[in-house]
């Protein structure tokens, strides 16, 4: 199947009575500073999810971050996240670089995120770097309490086919920004046999025979990261489910 730069997905079932889910991307980020609690708590008032990223430290802890070194969100430093210590990484202030009213911002723990996501809201969990995370990111899981509430996503294909041996019960995504590496059919045919939910894709790359072909192999598809009006609207016309965005009030409201 040739692709074509069209939109179109589906999503489990968090839209709260709207068409389409707002997933708020590292939280509310185009207004606070990105994966910080700030960031997410904004996400959970805008939207019905919020999508963070997790690496592992030196001393086996889990953080929220997305690169994964500190340089862009904590200016002036450069530690590797998986090279340095949860106190030493802790110490760094990652909220002045979006906005003086949130300098003394920290690196979250992910059992701080998880504590404070709402009853009715979703967490969606982006597993960064390789696998050696999953047995720790299986331990808060469980602790939380709210397994039923989080959502595990990942470019590394072996982390989400891990993932889903390790928790059956939970939603897993894969990420995909291209089928270069795994043409469509290899990613379906990988998809179903280790019983993944679907697929998180790039929404550049789905087009109305993309979302025919999802449907009869009966997997989920959420797209990233759409911050226009426009383009938006265009899902909408497709009645795609769900939309991550770094503008989740504004899309909330395009969408209405």
């Amino acid at each position: 199947m040739t692709l074509v730069t069209v939109f179109g997905c589906m999503l489990l079932n968090i839209t709260q009575g709207y068409s389409q889910a707002i997933i708020a991307h590292r939280g509310a980020a185009s207004l606070a500073p990105e994966n910080t609690i700030a960031s997410v708590k904004l996400g959970f008032e805008f939207a019905e999810a919020v999508e963070i990223d997790i690496h592992l430290t030196q001393d086996k802890k889990i953080v929220v971050i997305h690169d994964h070194t500190t340089a862009r969100t904590a200016p002036g430093s450069n530690f590797i996240i998986s090279e340095t210590t949860s106190e030493s990484l802790r110490g760094l202030d990652v909220g002045s670089w979006k906005n003086e009213k949130y300098k003394g911002e920290k690196i979250p723990f992910l059992e701080e995120v998880l504590k404070i996501v709402p009853k009715d809201k979703t967490l969606v969990i982006e597993v960064k770097g390789d696998t050696a995370v999953l047995p720790y990111l299986r331990d808060a899981v469980e602790k939380s309490g709210k397994k039923d509430q989080f959502i595990i996503i990942s470019f590394n294909k072996d982390a989400v086919v891990q993932w889903k041996k390790i928790m059956p019960q939970m939603s897993v995504l894969w990420l995909i920004h291209s089928f270069e590496q795994y043409p469509l059919e290899e990613a379906i045919r990988i998809a179903k046999e280790n019983n993944l939910t679907g697929f998180n894709v790039f929404y550049q790359l789905i087009n109305p025979d993309f979302m025919k072909t999802m449907e009869e192999a009966e997997l989920k598809v959420y797209v990233y990261t759409v911050n226009e009006e426009e383009i938006a609207l265009k899902l909408k016309e497709f009645k795609v489910d769900g939309i991550t965005t770094d503008r989740p009030q504004y899309l909330r409201e395009c969408l209405k």
